[in-house]
């Protein structure tokens, strides 16, 4: 096992280093001056200028800056923002709840309906219920978030009235930040209604960020279930006389997991990406906002930052199934 788990972080470090390479090289392709972003474009003397690019490290060769910069990275200095002189980490660390706990709760309605579709369709293969699940799975999964977003904000917001339009949580409550989760905050609160006023702007949001992963995770799935149904071992299984429950569940289900569990751990990164549109449409307070805002204002090193650490998290969120593929399966610890 721990030569296992050497194998996996030795692939994990040259990758981070990689995702550290690409991101600050290429913010620097991206046209503008973030001196003249931070000074809004006015007029700089000569002089005045030359002494903020040496503040800001301009001034140095790209390779260097490349040191000083992964040396910050190191250290958990990912620099300021341009725009609010407040450290990226520490913006990112703040905002960063909202966007978990909206993931987690994308990630929960999408594994808890997709995997019982997926074994129901795979034991009911070829009925109606077969083709109509998969049917609604591919549309799920090739329609864009930001058209779902709005429909549901058009349905259900705008038409019926039964859950906000944007935010995460009314106005008329004031909870304390105490966790940064909202409905973790509102529970610790006093605030009357807070809670339920918290779980209604998150369903929205919730749903439109999980139409793409519980589509995928349906289909992997049925496929993963059908493949193992076929295997000699399954019908040895059913010859002995085992129930059915034993046969789909402790049988065919746990050898059907891995190709699933790692659909699961890459949709982490569909998630976060999708989550940059889902927060922008619904005005979700996180990093994926953030980000967005940060572009249009041309802050580049909350971009950077941004990315890196989102980057960072897809990987050790890989870096995890990895490890979960040799806890299920024995067999690949050796490979």
């Amino acid at each position: 096992m721990l030569i296992f788990l050497l194998k996996r972080v030795g692939v994990v470090i040259p990758t981070f280093f990689g995702v550290t390479i690409l991101t600050f090289f290429l913010i620097h392709i991206i046209p503008g001056d973030p001196i003249l972003i931070r000074t809004g474009e006015r007029g700089l003397s000569d002089e005045r200028y030359a002494e903020m690019r040496a503040e800001m490290g301009l001034d140095k060769p790209l390779w260097k800056q490349y040191v000083t910069y992964i040396t910050g990275v190191f250290s958990g200095d990912l620099g300021k923002s341009i725009t609010t002189q407040v450290p990226v980490i520490d913006e990112f660390f703040t905002l960063f709840p909202a966007t978990i706990e909206l993931s987690v709760c994308a990630s929960i309605l999408a594994v808890s309906i997709g995997i019982p579709l997926g074994i129901l369709t795979a034991v009911r293969r070829g009925s109606f219920f077969d083709y109509s699940v998969m049917t609604v799975s591919l549309t799920g999964y090739s329609m864009p978030i930001f058209w779902a977003a709005i429909m549901l904000i058009l349905v259900f917001s705008v038409n019926l009235g039964w859950t906000p339009v944007a935010g995460r949580m009314s106005a008329m409550y004031w909870v304390e930040r105490v966790t940064g989760f909202m409905i973790i905050d509102s529970f610790l609160s006093e605030e009357k209604g807070a809670v339920l006023s918290a779980l209604r702007h998150l369903i929205l949001p919730s749903i439109a960020l999980a139409t793409i992963p519980l589509a995928i995770v349906s289909r992997m799935t049925r496929s993963a279930m059908l493949e193992v149904l076929n295997e000699e071992y399954i019908r040895t299984a059913k010859a002995k006389g085992l129930s059915p429950f034993k046969v789909i569940f402790v049988h065919t289900l746990r050898n059907a997991l891995i190709p699933v569990i790692t659909v699961i751990g890459l949709q982490v990164g569909t998630l976060l990406s999708g989550a940059i549109l889902t927060e922008t449409i619904f005005a979700w307070p996180g990093i994926g906002k953030w980000m967005v805002d940060s572009i249009s204002r041309r802050d580049y090193f909350a971009v950077q930052g941004g990315i890196l650490m989102v980057a960072t998290i897809v990987i050790m969120v890989n870096l995890l199934v990895d490890i979960l593929y040799g806890v299920i399966n024995p067999r690949i610890r050796h490979r």
